[in-house]
């Protein structure tokens, strides 16, 4: 039975943890959220002062957590990271956070309630993919878990007011992974998990089809075999099990993260 044939039930061996209170909710979803910043840091995906990553409260759903400016995601703590409104207002922390990458962010989540956490990041393979305004396409089985599910933004190219940052939300649809022109990849999640997971692997899937079409003219997957994938591999519960495999490398060996 092949990966498009099974159901996804069938790949889940652990289930996202449920919780007593909203207090618990947050601190794990804060220890999360500084857990896949140095993931990203390790990864190569730092940009200096750019990058941010955005995680709703779970008590207070206009209310965000991100990581500050000036802060290494390799050193990101639980202690460093602030909460904002949606008009970039600290609400917790004293630390600076990105202006534009407020808007942005704050736009998907007041548009996609279903939203929970957004990334983005300037890796060098999303980055370069995104300059051809063309969605990855479905060459190997990895790449087609995002058939059907890429939103291209060519407007705006720099959001600078909220209206501009509307438009760019608007853009991004309903779609899980968003390339905007020029800037690179963002992605969403019904968890943290999930939406890191799908930056990790989309950044993956830039890299392949660079890597292909610099060598020639790849074989696409036939439609309804990549849309099989999508639904399957590309699933909220199968995104959150796959981080787990990245979480468990730096979970426990990690302590001052959680600092």
């Amino acid at each position: 039975m092949s990966e498009t044939q099974r159901p996804v039930s069938s790949f889940i061996t652990r289930t996202a943890p449920v919780f007593d209170t909203v207090d618990e909710e947050r601190i794990h979803r804060l220890q999360r959220l500084a857990g896949v910043c140095r993931v990203f840091g390790h990864a190569g995906f730092s940009e200096g002062l750019l990058g941010h990553v955005t995680v709703r409260d779970p008590e207070h759903h206009d209310l965000l957590w991100a990581n500050p400016m000036g802060v290494s995601f390799r050193r990101m703590r639980v202690s460093d990271l602030v909460q904002i409104d949606h008009d970039g207002r600290l609400r917790h922390g004293d630390r600076p956070v990105n202006p534009v990458g407020v808007l942005l962010h704050a736009a998907v989540h007041r548009a996609r309630p279903d939203v929970v956490a957004v990334c983005h990041a300037h890796s060098t393979h999303g980055s370069a993919w995104s300059a051809f305004g063309r969605p990855v396409e479905p060459i190997t089985q990895d790449t087609s878990v995002f058939f059907e599910q890429q939103a291209i933004i060519t407007e705006p190219r720099v959001a600078m007011d909220a209206a501009q940052a509307d438009r760019f939300a608007a853009a991004f649809g309903d779609k899980k992974v968003a390339l905007q022109i020029g800037h690179g990849i963002f992605t969403t999640g019904t968890t943290i998990d999930e939406a890191a997971w799908w930056f990790l692997t989309m950044d993956r899937a830039c890299q392949v089809q660079l890597l292909a079409q610099a060598a020639g003219e790849p074989e696409r997957w036939p439609p309804e075999l990549a849309r099989g994938l999508a639904v399957g591999l590309g699933s909220p519960e199968f995104g959150w099990l796959s981080f787990q495999t990245v979480w468990d490398e730096i979970g426990e060996s990690d302590p001052e993260l959680f600092d």
